[in-house]
């Protein structure tokens, strides 16, 4: 739970440090601006929000890797839902109105996390998990994100270190094989989940694993 704080902080705080006109760059989600990405995590707030008090009366049927879902390919922006964040972003206008509502709900998802019984029972996406696995799951969504927001932005800060550390961890249990050392923790998100093509040193580093890029969460 520790992760999720010190993740989900970093990114809100990565989102309040934006100017106007960072919001109109391009983000490492294609098809979204920067603007598009952090409406999303307005989304993605209001989830957390609402799984933490949602309680399941069943066993868990996922847990914090399991809970990702393989995709057949990488999302191209023209998903329903996707084109449907971008009219949300763009209804916000200004971009104090966005990271205002983003701090607000953010900041009551944080908070609720870190009041919730790490190992209560709790439901999503017609899963259950528990509550500690349902957070864990959320550090490698921040994470990514994180990285998403600051693709084309080479002066905002980073996802912190344990952060990333962990995010490897569990794409390297979905992949069911380890990345190479050579690959740092950075890198080997976003080569592994396609953010960006591996160059041929990384290929050749890879090897078999390379045959099995990327790993499309969702």
């Amino acid at each position: 739970m520790d992760h999720f704080s010190r993740s989900w902080t970093a990114l809100r705080a990565a989102v309040a440090e934006l100017s106007d006109k960072d919001f109109d760059r391009p983000s490492g989600c294609a098809g979204w601006l920067v603007r598009d990405l952090a409406c999303h995590l307005v989304i993605d707030a209001q989830d957390v929000l609402i799984t933490l008090v949602t309680p399941a009366g069943t066993k868990p049927t996922v847990d914090a890797v399991t809970y990702w879902n393989v995709e057949d390919r990488p999302p191209t922006g023209e998903d329903p839902l996707d084109a449907l964040i971008v009219r949300l972003a763009a209804a916000y206008g200004e971009p104090g109105l966005l990271k205002f509502h983003l701090d607000d709900v953010g900041s009551a998802a944080g908070r609720a996390a870190e009041l919730a019984d790490p190992g209560a029972l709790v439901s999503t996406r017609d899963e259950v998990l528990t509550v500690a696995d349902y957070l864990t799951a959320y550090v490698l969504e921040w994470t990514l994100h994180h990285l998403d927001l600051v693709a084309y932005l080479p002066d905002a800060a980073e996802p912190p270190a344990d952060g990333l550390a962990r995010s490897r961890a569990m794409l390297e249990k979905i992949a069911g094989a380890a990345f190479p050392a050579s690959l740092g923790d950075r890198d080997a998100l976003l080569v592994g989940t396609g953010r960006r093509a591996p160059t041929d040193a990384e290929k050749t580093a890879l090897g078999e694993l390379a045959t099995r890029l990327p790993f499309v969460l969702g």
